[in-house]
């Protein structure tokens, strides 16, 4: 695969990602209900990828992998967790975008994500083993914090309660913990396909549950709505999921994630600017939290030194 070709999947990824955040977001608008629209777009995913494992033989082998692994105990339970993030995510997604925009949320993700992917990295929980705690990792760190801190000027706190502001970051922090237990997941079972599905099975139980008590004490949705891209969300991420996993051998972690992370920022821009969200602080002050962010991944991402544990 040229690497033109490569990196502009590894951007049209964050692209979907940003996309699927204000799609969610807008369900979670019209249902009144954030956590109904988190149980829809999962579920809806989840069943893409029962019919996908089933039809694929290398989804068949993960499955026989997974149940041996299961039963033989090489496979703690803790591993099969991911779920808990991926649902976290998408309620937040439900609860929080269509009010505070996909810029504001998408910059509390990532500097969730590079946070608490300085501390996994340091204690050695990823498939890599320990990865030491470089300058250009702090500093990009630190940069992310800026970026949250610009992106609560022009009065947004005085119109978004607290906790659709923290939500996303934490979030983040989730997806950094969910990345680094699918990478070791995947190890087991030898495709990113079983290790996704199992993920997906334990974040729409999460979800279901969520959504019949939200139902139960708030009432359920008067009519579900009737444009079919609001339902768009699960296919969209299991795409992407797949998209990552076909492309990476071609452009390596490094790229993969700037690309994504650059296309996700962008597209969360021009979404919020061609759609302003009810509480967003405006282009300009997106505009300014956009390109700190995306410093501090691509700061953060500077080739670092790996060493194992012994």
């Amino acid at each position: 695969m040229p690497a033109w070709l490569a990196l502009s999947g590894a951007v049209l990824i964050g692209m979907m990602t940003a996309a699927q955040a204000r799609i969610n977001g807008e369900l979670g608008l019209r249902l009144s209900d954030g956590l109904v629209a988190a149980a829809i777009s999962f579920g809806s995913g989840l069943a893409i990828l029962i019919a996908l494992s089933l039809a694929l033989p290398s989804g068949r082998r993960g499955a026989r992998a997974l149940r041996a692994g299961m039963r033989e105990r090489t496979i703690p339970w803790w591993m099969l967790l991911g779920g808990v993030a991926g649902a976290l995510t998408v309620a937040t997604q439900g609860l929080a975008v269509a009010v505070i925009g996909v810029s504001l949320f998408t910059v509390g993700v990532v500097a969730g994500q590079t946070l608490n992917g300085l501390v996994l990295d340091r204690i050695g929980y990823g498939p890599a083993g320990v990865v030491a705690v470089t300058v250009p990792r702090v500093l990009g760190g630190a940069l992310a914090l800026v970026a949250v801190a610009v992106s609560l000027q022009g009065g947004v706190l005085d119109r978004v309660p607290l906790w659709m502001l923290v939500l996303p970051l934490i979030a983040g922090v989730g997806i950094a913990w969910q990345q680094a237990t699918n990478g070791r997941l995947r190890q087991r079972v030898g495709t990113p396909l079983t290790a996704t599905l199992v993920n997906f099975v334990g974040g729409t139980v999460l979800l279901v549950i969520a959504a019949v008590v939200s139902v139960a004490l708030r009432g359920a949705p008067e009519a579900l709505p009737t444009e079919p891209w609001l339902y768009a969300g699960g296919a969209m991420g299991v795409f992407y999921i797949f998209l990552s996993a076909a492309i990476v051998v071609h452009t390596g972690v490094l790229l993969l994630g700037l690309g994504a992370v650059a296309g996700q920022l962008l597209t969360a821009l021009v979404i919020d600017v061609a759609w302003p969200a009810a509480a967003g602080p405006g282009w300009i002050v997106e505009l300014v939290t956009v390109v700190v962010a995306l410093a501090s991944v691509v700061v953060a991402a500077v080739p670092w030194r790996r060493r194992r544990q012994a």
